[in-house]
């Protein structure tokens, strides 16, 4: 028995695996779960919402995003075929064809929800519909360079967390240029809010970003020479503090397509080697340790095989690194004066630098990718926009980053829900449909 309060009306029999859940009759919360959970169980995990899709990630791979595939949606209008992320897709591309208008798409969820997997899916699919025919005198297709980008954004801004095995822990806004006739004219990528805090600290069942895991696998084997590198990741206290191994991740396999990656994009070797080296020095840097000098409590360097490595790595003086972090020099009015740090200050000053280096070399890559998928010469006439935002997630300890990406995911939430609850429902009585709760 239940309370009539609770209780709510049910949809016709016809109703039953409706591909559009703003046609039902009665559309509420539960109508709503019943749709998506029948749906899912028959293996169809998309579903409209009006001008939404809602997706349910299966966590396993479906045989729907082949080439065959691509040619049943490939100008088709919504309607006329089965509900699917390649149907959105394809909507937009024909309505900046037609309508001379940048279009955008907000793929957005809770961590594990799919949404880097399915940004992926929307940059191929207009990748291969929209391709360019000029492609003399290159070695590598534009369509293949705009692709490639995913090993490199992936292994630097993603993480395995409590509740993802590779959660993008960045946003980014990716606009896909077209020229006059809608043919792929180049690329570019902007990032949001990624999460410095994990570089230096990580909770039990975490892991910090992948690459540094993928720098100590045997694929290449001068890269842990070069880069000053032991065999052991425990050597390495910055990420070592969670897990260091994910099951559902071959960090062997992720460096290669990584490395590859990098030469897809035209990355001169000088530079990919350079990230390399920083992503090991950022790994360095816990090594780095103080101790106190005599009864004084300012700071200096204990061994110095660490930080030797550290500035090897970075191409800068020891000394003149050790000194920066325990005396650094600080602008008081209109002169410089050093300030004396004791140990704990040194070791939260290199933590920082840590932090700070890897989110320039991470803003670094990325104005590295731009500049190879920006063609200069091909002309440009419209833009199809994913934005693709940070799962939500709550963690024992919340850093910054990550409650900037939970209050922009609740809004992006309230938006949706507003959408397809409160707008629909008032079409509903607009049309004199009898009220429901």
């Amino acid at each position: 028995m239940y309370d009539e309060s609770q209780v709510e009306p049910r949809n016709p029999p016809k109703y039953e695996l409706l591909e559009d859940m703003a046609n039902m009759t009665y559309l509420s919360e539960g109508s709503v779960v019943h749709n998506l959970n029948s749906r899912y169980l028959r293996f169809l995990i998309y579903t409209y919402s009006g001008l939404f899709c809602v997706v349910v990630n299966p966590y396993k791979r479906y045989p729907i995003y082949t080439p065959r595939v691509v040619n049943l949606y490939l100008g088709k209008r919504k309607n006329e075929v089965p509900p699917h992320l390649w149907a959105v897709t394809e909507t937009a591309y024909r309505n900046m064809l037609s309508n001379h208008k940048n279009q955008s798409m907000l793929i957005t969820g809770e961590s594990g929800a799919g949404k880097t997997e399915n940004t992926k899916k929307v940059i191929a699919y207009l990748a291969m519909v929209a391709t360019s025919s000029k492609k003399a005198g290159k070695k590598v297709s534009l369509e293949d360079q705009i692709v490639a980008t995913n090993p490199i954004m992936e292994s630097y801004g993603n993480a395995k967390t409590s509740r993802n095995d590779n959660s993008s822990r960045f946003g980014k806004f990716i606009r896909i240029h077209f020229g006059p006739s809608g043919k792929l004219a180049g690329c570019d990528i902007q990032s949001y809010l990624l999460e410095k805090s994990r570089i230096t600290q990580q909770q039990e069942v975490e892991r910090s970003y992948h690459i540094f895991y993928q720098l100590l696998q045997p694929y290449m084997a001068e890269l842990k020479t070069k880069c000053l590198l032991t065999d052991d990741i425990y050597d390495y206290f910055f990420v070592s503090q969670g897990k260091v191994i994910v099951e559902s991740i071959n960090d062997n396999e992720e460096l290669e397509y990584t490395d590859n990656a990098f030469d897809i994009l035209g990355f001169p070797e000088s530079e990919k080697w350079c990230a390399y080296r920083i992503t090991a020095a950022v790994m360095t840097f816990g090594e780095v340790h103080f101790k106190q000098k005599g009864r004084d409590e300012q700071a200096e360097p204990d061994e110095l095989e660490w930080p030797s490595k550290v500035a090897t790595l970075l191409g800068v003086n020891m000394e003149e690194l050790m000194k920066a972090f325990c005396k650094p020099k600080i602008k008081v009015g209109t002169e410089w004066v050093t300030k004396a740090q004791n140990v704990e200050q040194a070791t939260n000053s290199v933590g920082a630098i840590a932090r700070s280096t890897y989110n320039r070399l991470f803003l670094w890559l990325i104005d590295m990718c731009n500049r190879t998928l920006l063609d200069p010469t091909m002309k440009k006439a419209n833009c199809c926009c994913v934005l693709d935002i940070a799962g939500f997630e709550i963690f024992e300890y919340n850093g910054f980053e990550q409650i900037s990406i939970n209050f922009v995911n609740e809004k992006l939430q309230q938006f949706f829900n507003h959408h397809m609850f409160v707008v629909e429902q008032e079409e509903y009585l607009s049309e004199g449909t009898q009220k429901y709760k």
